[in-house]
């Protein structure tokens, strides 16, 4: 083993919070005889979030109570190496002040950290780097969130991929190295990890004491932290062969639900990726299935680094001048949509779902990204910032790219002429209306034949369901036979 070049050394974890196949972690141990670790609850990002009144906001409690699984593990992990004390530090500032000033108080030479490619991530690294240079200290970056990042995949001419099948024939085949999956190992190097230093303050506060409050996420059994990660892809390797069957199903359980814990890092990609691509070469059609979309996550993030003006902007220029629905009837049935009123039962279904949960199945994403879309004809960027309120997995690259998608003006998009059929999108993926009977209880008494289009069904059927259309559930606040047309005219506009 090389020898020590430093004395001292902060590792800073962000969107990784796992002890186990961490890249910054396991860089600073090798490079360091003593290593803190430190969580930085960013006011810059949180601030932000309670003047949005959002201070129940799922994402904050499943961070919280997976930096108390992390603090465990990084103490285990210290005992286990006979240097008792070891654990983790936990800040509540901004980054540019409080990293620079607990790495003065530890007298670190350096501070390791992963990437973090999101552009305020980016401007926030930025500010710190600048600080800790000013006191002689180093800051040190590199890959961990994603197997492939930045420029590592590129066409022959050496230009960022904008089509996705090819991007993704290129990824398999350079994931054909051993070398690019491989774990990095922390527990060799854990005799590294230095016990909490008196006087440096490290608790994990409250949510409260940060201005947030318990949800219902406990309610919701999601597992948090890497031991809930790791619970959830046993599970998933038990089904992830009848995944290419299942994942469109929102009534069963055919998705990994690992989306919350790649977003925070409880669980390492290069772990999955490795157990996908041996479950792929073993025949697996539900591995590779599973695996593209891994690698979509990636192409997005690839995406976001060669293109920032995706954010806010269309990646093809030329679909930033669509004419979108606007005024007082615009915001009534963004409102309606928000709040799963749409009266297309599987959209609302959906809706709920996000709502009450935090959570939305892949494939009624892009059904509702398309209805908000194409029926209401409303700018996707008013759709994409819900979700990115609401959804706990939130990844900006990611759900910017599905927005775009769905919306046709991304990169490798859905083309600008195919639009969902709401009804026929659940008949097709709810065919007993399970799901839409699980969110929408009020359409529950009604025959799985009415079900997806309750304004069909006879007045015999709607009094036996106890249902009252316009009371009880809207009628459809559009017609999409009509909305269709309205879609093709204003993109054949600008295509």
């Amino acid at each position: 083993m090389a020898e020590k070049q430093l004395d001292a050394a902060l590792a800073w974890f962000r969107r990784d919070l796992r002890a186990d196949d961490h890249a910054a972690l396991h860089h600073a141990l090798a490079a360091a005889r003593r290593v803190w670790c430190v969580f930085l609850l960013d006011r810059e990002i949180l601030d932000p979030l309670l003047e949005r009144g959002l201070a129940a906001d799922r994402r904050v409690e499943f961070i919280v109570d997976s930096l108390h699984e992390l603090h465990a593990r990084l103490q285990q992990l210290g005992e286990r190496a006979g240097r008792p004390g070891a654990g983790l530090v936990v800040r509540h500032g901004v980054a540019h002040e409080e990293i620079p000033r607990l790495a003065r108080e530890l007298h670190v030479q350096a501070v390791y950290a992963n990437h973090d490619d999101d552009p305020a991530a980016l401007a926030r690294d930025a500010r710190v780097r600048g600080a800790l240079a000013h006191d002689g200290i180093a800051l040190h970056t590199g890959k961990d969130h994603v197997v492939f990042e930045r420029g590592e995949i590129l066409t022959a001419g050496g230009r960022p991929y904008s089509v996705f099948t090819p991007y993704r024939r290129a990824w398999l085949k350079a994931a054909a190295d051993p070398y690019e999956l491989r774990e990095h190992p922390v527990e060799r190097h854990a005799a590294a990890l230095a016990p909490l230093a008196s006087g440096v303050a490290h608790a994990i506060p409250a949510l409260e004491a940060i201005g947030f409050r318990r949800t219902n996420l406990h309610a919701l059994k999601l597992p948090v932290g890497s031991a809930g990660a790791q619970a959830l892809f046993a599970d998933f390797l038990q089904r992830i062969d009848d995944y290419a069957v299942t994942r469109d199903y929102p009534a069963v359980k055919g998705p990994s639900y690992l989306s919350v814990h790649l977003r925070f890092g409880t669980i390492s990609v290069r772990q999955l990726a490795r157990a996908a691509l041996e479950r792929m070469h073993a025949g697996s059609h539900g591995a590779a299935a599973w695996l593209s979309e891994l690698v979509w996550r990636e192409f997005y993030h690839q995406l976001l680094h060669h293109h920032p003006h995706v954010v806010g902007h269309a990646f093809k220029p030329a679909f930033d001048a669509l004419r979108w629905e606007h005024g007082r009837h615009a915001d009534a049935q963004f409102d309606a949509w928000c709040g799963a009123r749409t009266g297309y039962p599987l959209v609302d279904a959906a809706m709920a779902q996000i709502r009450e949960t935090g959570y939305m199945h892949n494939r009624l994403r892009m059904l509702t990204a398309g209805f908000l879309v194409k029926d209401l004809g409303i700018d996707w960027r008013r759709g994409e910032r819900f979700f990115a309120e609401h959804l706990i997995d939130y990844d900006l690259a990611s759900n910017n790219g599905g927005w775009q998608w769905a919306a046709s003006t991304g990169c490798d998009a859905s083309p600008w002429f195919r639009i969902f059929n709401p009804v026929t999108q659940s008949r097709r993926f709810d065919p007993h209306g399970r799901f839409i009977r699980r969110y929408v209880p009020a359409l529950a008494g009604l025959p799985d034949a009415y079900i997806h289009a309750p304004w069909e069904a006879p007045e015999p059927e709607l009094a036996a369901a106890k249902l009252a259309l316009g009371k009880d559930y809207p009628r459809p606040i559009v017609a999409h036979a009509q909305a269709r047309q309205r879609t093709l005219e204003r993109y054949a506009a600008v295509k």
